[in-house]
């Protein structure tokens, strides 16, 4: 028999995070972390340590949880950490006091004051818009297939291909958001480009992401002016009547708010859509069945549906920062006093202690208390509208495009890089151009 070796035997190694490699698929790695490491020690990208979080159970108590703070003076940083944490660009704009980054009371104080504008009544009544902007973006992706001779026109049959993020997941919530805030029709190009820098992260030019917070900071403060002397029924407007009315909103706080309100509403559904279509188009099986039940006019699985690509592949991989402001057990895991702490969204909704197979994605899974929009008093404010553009975006795609097919081997996509959410940065596709444009 061979020597067997003395002395305590080394853990297993886990696997490389954070690489390219990890980004196209980082499912494998956390299924290993949720089984031999769940609240894991780690240095990020940006240098800064962090625990992860990655069971189910733990993240719901780490989510609820008001030990652990979202305002970053609680981070006990290093030098080297200083100001990388948080979304790029939004220290320097002086963005910092929103939803995300704020404790109660304030953060009670300023919810309260934005609910208002997602309530399901609102929501609804906003729905015509959503289906217009659908519609219309799926309208030009066709003139444009006329325009390059890839159609034969209307009601001729050709090959038509587009990129679904640039031309169809992107515009739409961020014409969408831009709507509710109020931004003018002839401003929201602006926001476009703006937004457009903000998410593509290391695939811009340097300094690229802080310029255009710092622009969209400028547009906002002037804009709230304006609304202040000519209000009008959008959620701006809303605000500043609040803020008059003994709210206490300062002009800073009206400026973070409108700034988180579009960049949480406009990145999460643009990864909602790309990455919801991604899986469908990956999966024909069940792109089969949503499309039989919406030619049948049964939407019911259309609603679970969304909630599935939710959990399955989610827009939002790592919940945003926390940070502990006394000494706490996570998972067995000590939590000391300053750490910041990453729930992985991505991993606890894949935990097979709380989905059967959750490695299998099933548009009908009705027990789904999935994690995708957080919980606690942090769940996401927008869900029902980014659950009505996703709805909507996917239903209308399949129903007008319905032999869309992915156009580019699933190995070749890229995704982007960033460390909170998860989404591609193309999704090439090809159709048949014979579709009827809509009309309304």
């Amino acid at each position: 028999m061979p020597d067997q070796p003395s002395g305590p035997v080394d853990k297993p190694q886990g696997p490389e995070l954070f690489t390219w490699e990890f980004a196209t698929d980082p499912y494998p790695a956390y299924a290993w972390l949720r089984e031999n490491s769940p609240v894991h020690r780690t240095t990020l990208p940006s240098g800064v340590d962090a625990w992860l979080v990655t069971r189910y159970a733990d993240a719901r108590q780490a989510l609820a949880d008001q030990r652990l703070s979202k305002n970053p003076a609680h981070h006990d940083e290093p030098a080297h950490a200083k100001g990388k944490t948080g979304i790029p660009g939004e220290r320097k704009a002086e963005l910092m006091t929103h939803l995300l980054n704020i404790d109660p009371p304030d953060h009670t104080r300023l919810r309260r004051l934005v609910s208002k504008a997602f309530t399901p009544r609102r929501v609804a009544e906003f729905a015509p818009r959503v289906q217009e902007l659908t519609d219309g973006l799926i309208d030009a992706i066709l003139d444009k297939q006329g325009a390059e001779g890839g159609g034969a026109g209307k009601g001729g049959a050709g090959k038509g291909e587009a990129d679904l993020i640039h031309e169809f997941a992107f515009p739409l919530p961020i014409y969408a958001i831009c709507d509710l805030l109020g931004v003018p029709r002839e401003d929201q190009d602006d926001f476009r480009d703006w937004a457009g820098m903000m998410i593509r992260h290391q695939g811009g030019p340097r300094g690229g992401v802080a310029r255009s917070v710092k622009k969209m900071r400028g547009y906002l403060v002037q804009l709230i002016h304006r609304k202040r002397l000519e209000p009008g029924d959008d959620l701006i407007s809303g605000l500043i009547r609040a803020s008059d009315h003994g709210e206490h909103l300062t002009a800073n706080e009206a400026a973070a708010m409108a700034f988180i309100l579009l960049f949480a509403g406009f990145e999460t559904t643009v990864n909602l859509i790309g990455n919801g279509m991604y899986a469908l188009l990956t999966h024909p099986e069940q792109r089969a069945r949503l499309q039989q039940a919406l030619a049948e006019g049964d939407t019911g699985l259309l609603e679970t549906g969304v909630e599935e690509l939710l959990r399955f592949d989610g827009p939002v991989e790592l919940a945003t920062w926390r940070f502990a402001t006394q000494a706490l057990t996570i998972g067995g895991q000590e939590i000391g006093v300053g750490d910041p702490v990453l729930v992985v969204l991505a991993a606890a909704d894949r935990d097979p202690e709380r989905f059967e197979r959750p490695d299998t994605l099933d548009l009908s899974r009705t027990d789904n208390t999935h994690l995708g929009y957080g919980h606690g008093i942090h769940y996401c404010l927008g869900a029902p509208l980014a659950r009505l553009e996703g709805q909507t975006a996917l239903a209308t795609l399949l129903r007008r495009l319905p032999d869309l097919q992915l156009a580019a081997d699933p190995a070749d996509l890229r995704w982007r890089g960033g460390l909170i959410m998860r989404g591609l940065r193309t999704l090439p596709v090809e159709f048949t151009t014979a579709q009827e444009k809509s009309f309304g």
